[in-house]
């Protein structure tokens, strides 16, 4: 993951870290010397980062009530949480609007390609859920929600909303190995 910090920040960049949790990310912002603002939903995971990351700007938000304008956005392990085609949509709708002109999305969802059910009763679509969604244990949680996206739909959902796909791929993490898909976009107006 961390080319993609490599190649897409330079300092001073105006960075908004979009679903920043527990502020993980927060050393390699500060190592690039941006702007960097993060947010996230959950006050928990925000209570975390400011104790571990004091100095660093961090508040509790949904995306859709964020204020401002950035260079860049990075939002990592976020979408695929998201419970409805809408609302991923409106996610990428809202990091367009917050983007400023030639400004860059990063954006990574996990690869749960072996994790989506087939669905041959049509069960998931009578309790609501779309093609590709599905619960999973997370973290001692039973039930967590998860979109299984593939690469070319998350390419499909980003370049629909107006950006320009100017990188697209697979990282491989951690030791079985898993995998996240990273597309990288640019607004154009």
């Amino acid at each position: 993951m961390s080319f993609l910090f490599d190649r897409y920040l330079k300092g001073q960049d105006k960075v908004l870290d979009l679903g920043c949790g527990n502020g993980r990310f927060y050393p390699a912002f500060k190592e690039r010397e941006v702007d960097y603002s993060g947010h996230d939903s959950s006050s928990k995971l925000i209570e975390i980062a400011k104790k571990n990351y004091p100095e660093a700007k961090f508040e509790v938000s949904s995306v859709f009530d964020i204020k401002g304008s950035f260079n860049k956005i990075f939002s990592v392990a976020v979408l695929h949480h998201m419970p409805s085609s809408e609302l991923r949509e409106r996610f990428i709708e809202q990091c367009y609007l917050l983007l400023k002109e030639e400004g860059i999305l990063v954006l990574t969802v996990w690869n749960l390609k072996e994790k989506i059910k087939t669905d041959i009763f049509g069960f998931l679509k009578k309790m609501g859920l779309e093609k590709g969604d599905t619960f999973l244990p997370w973290y001692g949680a039973e039930d967590v929600f998860f979109h299984c996206f593939t690469l070319e739909e998350l390419v499909q959902l980003v370049s629909s909303k107006g950006f320009e796909i100017i990188d697209k791929g697979e990282i491989l993490v951690g030791k079985k190995p898993y995998s996240n898909f990273y597309i990288v976009a640019k607004k154009h107006g």
